[in-house]
């Protein structure tokens, strides 16, 4: 039972994303920290208030912390396929089809 809530926190926790789930993170992550720090700048200029200022930024820094470092699913949409293990190819021989000048090659 204990083993179970483990291996479920483990892999809640592991965080696998692929490589276009971090492009995509880190997008996010500068997209939602400029427009937070626009605001946060803008509201405490326009109303002389820097800790409202401060307040916005950390609130919106914050947020971004829960929107980035989590591994959401949607950071893995794109899973990478690593070859097999072992002395196995990756790649039949059917598969080996090249088309050049719409000539076919096969190796």
């Amino acid at each position: 039972m204990a083993e179970q809530l483990l291996d479920q926190i483990r892999d809640a926790v592991d965080g696998q994303i692929d490589f276009e789930g971090q492009k995509l993170a880190e997008l996010l992550a500068t997209a939602a920290l400029a427009i937070v720090g626009g605001v946060s700048f803008l509201v405490g200029f326009s109303l002389q208030d820097i800790t409202l200022a401060l307040k916005i930024g950390l609130a919106g820094t914050a947020l971004t912390f829960l929107l980035v470092v989590p591994p959401w699913p949607f950071f893995n949409k794109h899973p990478v396929r690593w070859l097999p293990v072992g002395g196995e190819p990756a790649i039949t021989s059917a598969q080996q089809n090249i088309v050049m000048d719409e000539k076919l090659f096969a190796k």
